[in-house]
Parts: structure tokens; C-alpha cells; sequence
């Protein structure tokens, strides 16, 4: 049950946006147990975003919620794969990215809770 959502500074098009969630899918794999099976993706575009005071770069913050836990080196190639991908694809610089990371303990989902 992860969920990952993106806060970017700059426009994504759609065709970017298809590009983005499908790699995602296979990096959240990077955390054992996770899957694209169960990945929900969202896009937040033209966020007004000031990282080191400025707007005047692109920059993006990647919310990653995952149900249950992941080590550290887990969360350490998530963090590379994720940087590479949003640079890869968008042209944001890796040192103008945040990933935050959540551990959920209490998920619900289709009328029930895991």
C-alpha cells in the first residue's frame, strides 16, 4: 500500500505524468515487499515551491507513504532512484529535491483496515 505523491514546481504533461507513475512502479519495488500492484501515484504540478529561498529553479518534494516499515538502505535507493527519475525526466536537479518518508501503521482500504 504505498502511495507516492509529487509536489513539483513546474508543469508535468500528461504523457510525462504516465511516464513518471510507470516508473514508479518499479522502483517502489526497490522496498521488499512493495509492489506496483498496490502503488498509488499523484502529480501536484505548478507547486510554489522556495527551496534555499529562491523559486527561480526547478525543485520537487516526493512524499513516499508505505504501510508497514523498510530499512534504511531501502529507503537510501528509493531516495537515488526517485532523484535520478524526477531529473531524468524533468530536467529538476537533484540537489533541488526532498524525499520525505512516512511509515503507516493503521491503512484503510476498500471498507476495512490492514
Amino acid at each position: 500500500m504505498p502511495f507516492i505523491n509529487s509536489k513539483v514546481s513546474i508543469t508535468i504533461t500528461d504523457e510525462k505524468k504516465e511516464i513518471i507513475k510507470s516508473k514508479l512502479g518499479k522502483i517502489i519495488e526497490l522496498i521488499p515487499g512493495k509492489s506496483q500492484e498496490w502503488l498509488m501515484v499523484g502529480f501536484e504540478d505548478n507547486y510554489s515551491l522556495y527551496f534555499k529561498g529562491t523559486n527561480d529553479r526547478p525543485a520537487a518534494f516526493i512524499e513516499v507513504k508505505i504501510f508497514g516499515n523498510a530499512s534504511e538502505a531501502s529507503y537510501n535507493k528509493l531516495t537515488e532512484a526517485i532523484c535520478n527519475l524526477f531529473y531524468e525526466e524533468l530536467q529538476i536537479p537533484k540537489d533541488r529535491i526532498y524525499v520525505k518518508y512516512e511509515e503507516v501503521y493503521n491503512w484503510g482500504y476498500n471498507g476495512s483496515n490492514f
